[in-house]
C-alpha cells in the first residue's frame, strides 16, 4: 500500500466515527438551536393545570398559520386566522383539511410556537397534531384543537403564533410508488 493510500485510509477511519458521533449529537443540538432561536417551539405538557386555569386572565391574540410541506397537495388552513383569547381559559379552534388527490393519503401535522418562551405556557388538551390524519380521495374534515394559555405567560407577550406544517406520510408500497413515478414521467 502506498503512502497516499495509507493517508486516505487513516482519514476515513477517523472520519467515519466522527460522522457517526455528529449524527448522534444532532438531536440535542437541534433542541438547543430551537430553544435559542425560537424555531419549532415545543409545547410542554403538565400534569397539573393549576397554573393554567384561572377565573381572571388577560386578553392575548392567538394567530394560526398553516403550511403544506412541498409534496403535500392537500388544502390545509385554519378556520380562523386570529382569535382573541383570554389566559387561564379553555379555548377551541379548528383547521379545515381536504384531500385533493384521487388516492387515499395519510398526513401528520407538526406544530411550532412563537415566541419560543410562550411554548411552556401553552397546553394543548386536544390536537389533530397528536394523531395521523387519513383521508380518502376528495374527503374533507374539520380538525379540532383545544388549548389553554397560562396566566403566567410573560406580560410582554401579547400575541402567540401557533404554526402547523402538514406532511404526507402515506405508506406507499414499492409497486404503487413505482407506478406513481411512472405516471409522473
Amino acid at each position: 500500500m502506498n503512502k497516499e493510500a495509507k493517508k486516505t485510509l487513516t482519514r476515513l477511519v477517523v472520519a467515519v466515527p466522527l460522522m457517526f458521533a455528529f449524527g448522534f449529537a444532532l438531536v440535542p443540538l437541534y433542541n438547543v438551536f430551537c430553544e435559542v432561536t425560537g424555531i419549532n417551539g415545543k409545547i410542554f405538557q403538565s400534569e397539573h393545570n393549576d397554573k393554567f386555569i384561572s377565573e381572571e386572565g388577560r386578553p392575548i391574540a392567538l394567530q394560526f398559520i398553516s403550511t403544506n410541506n412541498e409534496n403535500m397537495p392537500w388544502v390545509f388552513k385554519p378556520s380562523e386566522q386570529v382569535m382573541e383569547i383570554q389566559t387561564g381559559k379553555y379555548h377551541s379552534a379548528t383547521f379545515y383539511v381536504k384531500n385533493t388527490t384521487n388516492k387515499k393519503m395519510t398526513a401528520q401535522a407538526v406544530p411550532s410556537v412563537a415566541p419560543s418562551n410562550a411554548a411552556e405556557h401553552l397546553k394543548k388538551l386536544e390536537c389533530f397534531c397528536f394523531e395521523q390524519q387519513e383521508l380518502m380521495p376528495g374527503e374533507e374534515a374539520i380538525l379540532p384543537i383545544r388549548l389553554l394559555v397560562s396566566n403566567e405567560l410573560p406580560k410582554n407577550i401579547k400575541n402567540i403564533i401557533l404554526s402547523y406544517t402538514i406532511f404526507d406520510i402515506t405508506d406507499y408500497n414499492d409497486e404503487a410508488l413505482a407506478h406513481h413515478q411512472m405516471d409522473m414521467e
